[in-house]
């Protein structure tokens, strides 16, 4: 896979990662610090199919998308609904998510070593790429990924402004109080919310070890490029989340590749420097993200400026 191909497959998959948090930020106020981890369960719902009854990592997508919107609804209803009744502070929040995130960690290895005593062979860290293909010279996990989020983002659109629960999504996104007195069930909003969140993590999770090796930790280490793609785009808008995490991923991709040419591979290992680089500098020049700016503000300013 060249730099470019990888670059495109790690941004795909990045999207799907922060559109799921930012759907549950903006409906539940909930900063997921767990969205790493729930990608890692999709990951090791393919692995189990592949060892288990050998179906090919790409054939588990579907399964993975609805387990995970499982554990995504799970997550919400029996550790944040009942803190966001007691109106838990976004700190407390915050940090049952982070505790959520370690629980976890603890489970799927736990849950590692026990698929490699079944199978007897090593779960602790895995990839798939040797089960990848070519077509047309090109690997299939870069059609695959941009299949995945273009059916996404296509059907979460016609969702959001072609039905009348997307009135009602949207209406809860905006002003969850005012919706719920126009007759909107919110809590229906916030438990769809968690759930396609879990599901698109998920599904991404199905997909990352194509691009790289899978640790029982990887949730921990990607979580802070996701929330580097979503504030870069802005954390209150789903359309944020899509732009900040092509920007992110291929700012991480291409900018640690071109700096391992230079000063060498160890270079690799601190990717993740390049998304907080990039999150703290948008923190400082706009800090509700790309699309909280006033463009038509900058351009008029610009324009009109001798």
């Amino acid at each position: 896979m060249s730099v470019v191909e990888g670059a495109i497959v790690y941004s795909n998959l990045l999207v799907l990662l922060s559109v799921g948090l930012t759907m549950t930020y903006i409906t539940t106020g909930v900063p997921n610090f767990a969205q790493g981890s729930f990608a890692v369960f999709g990951s090791y719902i393919s692995l189990s199919l592949l060892r288990l009854y050998e179906v090919h990592p790409y054939h588990t997508i579907p399964l993975a998308f609805v387990l995970g919107g499982f554990l995504g609804v799970g997550v919400y209803i029996l550790v944040l609904r009942p803190l966001i009744r007691r109106e838990a502070s976004i700190v407390i929040l915050m940090i049952a998510t982070l505790a959520l995130d370690l629980i976890l960690l603890g489970i799927i290895g736990a849950y590692s070593d026990f698929l490699a005593g079944l199978t007897h062979r090593s779960a602790t860290r895995f990839i798939f790429t040797p089960y990848d293909f070519n077509i047309a010279g090109i690997s299939a996990i870069l059609f695959t990924s941009t299949a995945v989020i273009a059916i996404s983002i296509l059907a979460l659109f016609i969702l959001l402004y072609k039905t009348k629960f997307g009135v009602a999504l949207r209406a809860s996104m905006e002003n969850p109080d005012l919706a719920e007195v126009m007759g909107v069930n919110v809590e229906y909003t916030r438990l769809f919310s968690w759930f396609l969140s879990g599901a698109l993590a998920a599904m991404a999770g199905t997909l990352l070890p194509f691009r790289q090796e899978i640790v029982p930790s990887t949730g921990a280490i990607i979580i802070v490029s996701i929330f580097a793609a979503s504030i870069v785009g802005g954390l209150a808008n789903i359309n944020g989340a899509l732009l900040g995490g092509y920007i992110i991923g291929f700012s991480e991709s291409l900018l640690t590749y071109n700096l391992s040419t230079v000063f060498g591979t160890g270079v690799l290992l601190y990717s993740k420097v390049i998304s907080l680089s990039v999150l703290v500098v948008m923190l400082i020049l706009a800090p509700r993200g790309l699309t909280g700016i006033n463009w038509r503000r900058v351009i008029w300013s610009k324009s009109s400026s001798p």
